[in-house]
């Protein structure tokens, strides 16, 4: 039986990153990097695909966990009959692609406890049992490509195609493991001290976290909750390109036992303009300058082979496979690899990448001649396409419709084109960009427009709502007190909330290719919280974005999507853009004007007459 998601913590070091479940055992790792061949799968199969565990002898004991305040250390203490020791597991900050550690320290807090350890080894997600040899620091496992060594005092023997070793650790005594990843043709490679490395990561962390400028001076649980969602992103950054890939996991279900199951490693340039506002809000200017640069060297070259994602060095190809070898997190098969949207058409991204730059220069980020060029290019290619039909945001398997958000979003590329030249003084025509601006909002109006709904809907004849609908008054198309918003607003709580939370479409309804059901949408439910800000109504945000907090794990983790029947999360985990809400809807929330209410102020029409 799998473990609930929420049972997982993470560590990362913006190369790569783990999952450690409350037992001890590392059960997800991809080295060097985010998108690389797991050497521990057992996330998506069985201990036998790839884990690492370290716990207590004994199967009696208490376990409490905790980050390391203001890192990505993460702190499982296990108390039992013989005393108490703390798992400390991290990895360090590198810069270099090629050398990626993970570092465990089994620190003695109380009387003397007997451990074991147990580590699996299998690359290519599980597939391939490696070459193991015995070393005087450890051991060495080679298969292809990759190679790992374990530096480790703790004597150890094989078992079963496994390594295992039993110790003890005392009070005061810590004892070191470090893994460490190189290329197979390389010379084995020294490793740094654990400790110093365990001292130097907490201070590189602290010196970041310490940085953040939400509620300056406060500490409360909204702190708490921003800080802990900037360093799951800042960790989920990959450093030498400055990409976000949009979670840890491939295939983690969107339902338990589904086929909604999806390799989520990659940068998608939808995430860019809300990532952009929640790093820029909470004062990283260099971080959000980095995804400003990823994004624009992704996507140069000619606009109509614009993708709606790419690698986290900009690798267009992200061809989509199957791995039948492992079942699947609780059943939930197929296991993919890759992500064919990659190759769909999208209509929303112009709009996003238009908005993402607007908000740069909103900002006062240095200013891009190349980027400009790339944008005026992009619209006068989208001039010719905004009337085409679509995926859509939610990346339909169903065949291609004209989706009333990929419009809204056509609607934003020339309103922020226009803006560019009347705020910002740049050269381009904007008498023309008005002239398409206006007939796309007379589109929206007329055909996404159901009047016996009395709410915008999904796409062109429909009759089905969408949560991406509720983004309408944020990026200034309509004012929120518009009664069309207003009504829209009311649509999408009658008929996409379940307890309290918001789906993203009703998949029992509406044929999206795929078998029905999913859980509620996170980031969408963060989405209602904004509206409701910018609707006035403030203590129905509030009380919303505290019910959100509420379905945060133990460490203040959440995936994708939530199951309130099950209460249990859902989708591939921790999911950047579940964080960047949260953070964009704390924001919103403690200030008079936040970000999204100074979108819609700035850059919206405010149209309140329905027309």
């Amino acid at each position: 039986m799998s473990r609930p998601i929420e049972d997982y913590g993470f560590i990362g070091n913006m190369a790569s990153g783990a999952l450690v479940a409350l037992d001890g055992s590392m059960d997800w790792l991809c080295l060097p990097r985010f998108d690389s061949h797991a050497c521990f799968a057992a996330l998506l199969g069985e201990p036998g695909h790839g884990h690492w565990q370290i716990r207590p002898v004994s199967d009696d004991f208490r376990v409490s966990r905790r980050y390391d305040p203001g890192t990505a250390i993460l702190e499982t203490t296990f108390e039992t009959a013989e005393g108490r020791v703390t798992l400390i597991d991290f990895m360090p900050f590198t810069d270099k692609e090629h050398e990626v550690d993970v570092v465990r320290l089994v620190r003695g807090d109380a009387g003397t406890v007997p451990m074991q350890m147990r580590l699996v080894i299998r690359f290519d997600y599980g597939l391939i049992v490696p070459w193991v040899r015995r070393r005087d620091y450890g051991l060495s496992a080679v298969a292809g490509p990759d190679a790992l060594q374990l530096v480790t005092p703790v004597e150890t023997h094989g078992e079963n195609a496994s390594t295992v070793g039993a110790f003890e650790v005392q009070a005061g005594q810590t004892v070191p493991f470090t893994l460490g990843w190189r290329p197979s043709h390389w010379p084995e490679r020294n490793m740094a001290d654990p400790q110093a490395q365990h001292a130097r990561t907490a201070t590189e962390w602290r010196r970041w976290s310490g940085a953040c400028k939400f509620g300056a001076g406060r500490s409360d649980h909204w702190h708490e909750a921003v800080v802990r969602s900037l360093i799951t992103l800042k960790a989920l950054t990959f450093d030498s390109t400055g990409g976000i890939v949009a979670a840890l996991t491939t295939s983690l279900p969107e339902k338990l036992g589904g086929v909604r199951n999806w390799d989520y490693r990659y940068c998608w340039i939808r995430d860019a303009t809300l990532a952009l506002y929640a790093l820029l809000t909470s004062g990283y200017r260099d971080e959000a300058r980095a995804w400003r640069e990823w994004l624009l060297r992704a996507v140069a070259g000619d606009p109509r082979q614009l993708q709606i994602m790419y690698g986290i060095h900009g690798e267009r190809r992200l061809t989509e496979l199957e791995l039948p070898w492992l079942p699947g997190y609780a059943g939930s098969q197929p296991v993919r690899i890759g992500n064919a949207a990659f190759a769909q058409r999208q209509l929303d991204v112009p709009g996003e990448l238009m908005d993402t730059l607007h908000v740069a220069r909103k900002f006062e980020l240095e200013r891009s001649e190349h980027a400009w060029a790339l944008q005026r290019t992009m619209l006068n290619e989208l001039e010719r396409e905004w009337q085409l039909p679509d995926e859509g945001i939610w990346e339909m398997r169903g065949g291609q419709r004209h989706f009333t958000h990929s419009r809204l979003m056509c609607w934003v590329a020339f309103d922020r084109g226009i803006r560019a030249v009347e705020e910002f003084g740049l050269e381009g025509p904007a008498e023309r960009w008005r002239g398409v601006r206006e007939a796309i909002r007379a589109d929206i109006c007329r055909h996404g427009w159901n009047e016996a709904k009395r709410s915008f809907v999904q796409y062109y004849g429909g009759t089905s709502l969408d949560a991406s609908l509720l983004l309408m008054a944020q990026v200034g198309f309509l004012s929120a007190r518009d009664p069309r918003f207003i009504s829209t607003v009311a649509a999408i709580e009658r008929e996409l909330m379940v307890d309290g939370l918001v789906l993203r479409y009703r998949t029992d309804t509406e044929e999206d290719g795929l078998p029905p059901g999913e859980g509620v949408f996170l980031a969408c439910s963060f989405w209602l919280a904004d509206a409701y800000v910018m609707m006035g109504r403030r203590d129905d945000a509030q009380a919303l974005f505290e019910h959100l907090l509420s379905l945060r794990n133990d460490l203040g983790l959440l995936a994708e999507e939530y199951e309130p029947r099950l209460g249990r999360q859902l989708g591939n985990f921790p999911q950047a853009f579940s964080h960047i809400a949260l953070v964009n809807t704390a924001n919103n929330l403690a200030s008079a004007h936040g970000p999204a209410e100074q979108r819609a102020e700035h850059d919206g029409q405010g149209e309140e007459e329905p027309g």
